[in-house]
């Protein structure tokens, strides 16, 4: 019988994610002390029986539950915008990759160090072994060391999909003529999965993401032995 962690996403596996997560349970902490602190109210105001029916203004009241709110945005907007610019820097990536959406696949280029192009498809059911997930496996994962800086590159031939990995915290979109970039850095090694996240046809939900994140010396192998 699956378990309750068995139904939840992979663990955080970079710093933009862990980030991520941090912002998450900060806003809700805001918005579970508002959320209370309203209810408090509606049921005060409901459950007394005083009342001011010839109350005509309140400035100061008016001016706290003005001033309260921006105050609040303001504790949700700074860590917010930290976390853009974080998703946003390259600092001097050492591997640079492209990615290719088709309908409904993906391809690979590592252009840095020789010529090595693969096609990534979803495994049929039929070829899955007993350790793979379905609709999840690609007969071919894309191979990166951990604890590296990377710069991934990211266009499509024919509708926008994107390439997204939540372990990692990456979501960028692939768009026809254009190309965009987003930046990976791995803590550690390990299988992460994710899919295309924009409704880009019939297959959408059948283009996969694998990455297999091993140590430098695997990774320099892999590369000789390709």
């Amino acid at each position: 019988m699956a378990s309750w962690s068995d139904f939840n996403s992979q663990n955080s596996n970079s710093p933009v994610m862990e980030q991520l997560i941090m912002f998450h349970d900060h806003t809700m902490m805001i918005v579970t002390m508002i959320t209370i602190t309203v209810m408090y109210m509606m049921l005060s105001l409901m459950m007394t029986k005083l009342g001011n029916r010839m109350l005509l203004e309140g400035q100061s009241i008016e001016l706290i539950w003005t001033i309260l709110p921006a105050v609040m945005l303001i504790f949700i907007a700074l860590p917010s915008l930290k976390i853009l610019y974080m998703i946003e820097e390259t600092n001097k990536p050492m591997i640079t990759i492209k990615a290719i959406g088709h309908q409904w696949f993906w391809s690979y280029e590592y252009s840095d160090f020789k010529k090595i192009e693969f096609d990534s498809y979803m495994k049929p059911t039929n070829d899955l072994e007993d350790n793979e997930f379905r609709l999840l496996e690609t007969d071919n994962r894309i191979i990166l060391p951990y604890n590296t800086q990377t710069r991934i590159l990211m266009t499509s031939t024919d509708v926008i999909h994107s390439w997204t990995i939540p372990a990692l915290g990456i979501k960028v979109d692939a768009s026809p003529g254009r190309i965009n970039q987003g930046n990976i850095l791995m803590n550690r090694p390990g299988l992460f999965f994710g899919q295309c996240s924009e409704i880009c046809g019939a297959n959408h939900s059948f283009m996969p993401i694998v990455i297999e994140s091993i140590n430098m010396t695997s990774f320099l192998n892999w590369l000789k032995n390709y």
